[in-house]
């Protein structure tokens, strides 16, 4: 399985789209920046038939070090989520 990195997402983004290089490598940028800023806020990102950004909660824990068993505390953190969407599913299946 390959995969892609920004600049190889952003040269195949300006294949498809007509744009220059320059041109589909700040559009990522920004919407990726636009992606972030809205979960930061607390929104949801819905792209209809791609998927869902949002933050999910994550409380706090105790949790085991596998090397020494010894027990952690894991504090409470906002954590970044993505759900598929229909067409996206039925795009990989």
């Amino acid at each position: 399985m390959k995969s892609l990195g920004k600049i190889e997402l952003a040269e195949q983004l300006a294949n498809k789209t007509g744009m220059n290089k320059k041109e589909s490598k700040e559009f990522l940028d920004a919407f990726i920046d636009v992606i972030s800023d809205n979960l930061k806020a607390g929104n949801k990102v819905t792209i209809t038939g791609f998927g869902i950004f949002g933050v999910k909660d994550r409380a706090a824990r105790t949790a085991k070090n596998p090397r020494t068993g010894e027990k952690i505390y894991v504090p409470a953190k906002r954590v970044p989520y993505f759900k598929a969407g229909a067409n996206l599913k039925d795009a990989v299946h």
